[in-house]
């Protein structure tokens, strides 16, 4: 006996701020990547689908887009990061750094 079939998969890209195409706001969307890869006796094979799509974080209002211009969303979130790894806040000013206190000398 043979055991096949296929399992979904859902990637988080990244997170945008975009205006809904369905609600109208202005709010932050996911874009995902759903691959479904093809099974052997539960073991994951190859992808044979891969889609993508937007999805907004205010009403879920979900859009498929193209491979292309997930790219380019993907290209332009990066560049938004502007050499800040994995979106983390750069240090406010008048604040103490590496454990230093400003309050003792």
């Amino acid at each position: 006996m043979i055991i096949f079939g296929t399992r979904g998969y859902l990637y988080q890209l990244a997170v945008l701020t975009m205006v809904c195409g369905w609600c109208g706001n202005p709010s932050a969307h996911t874009l995902r990547k759903r691959v479904t890869k093809f099974t052997l006796f539960f073991v994951p094979l190859f992808p044979f689908s891969t889609k993508y799509a937007t999805q907004c974080t205010f009403c879920g209002g979900e859009q498929k887009i193209p491979k292309e211009q997930a790219d380019q969303l993907l290209a332009q979130h990066v560049a938004s990061q502007d050499g800040n790894p994995f979106g983390q806040a750069q240090p406010q000013p008048g604040y103490a750094q590496d454990g230093q206190n400003p309050y003792q000398r």
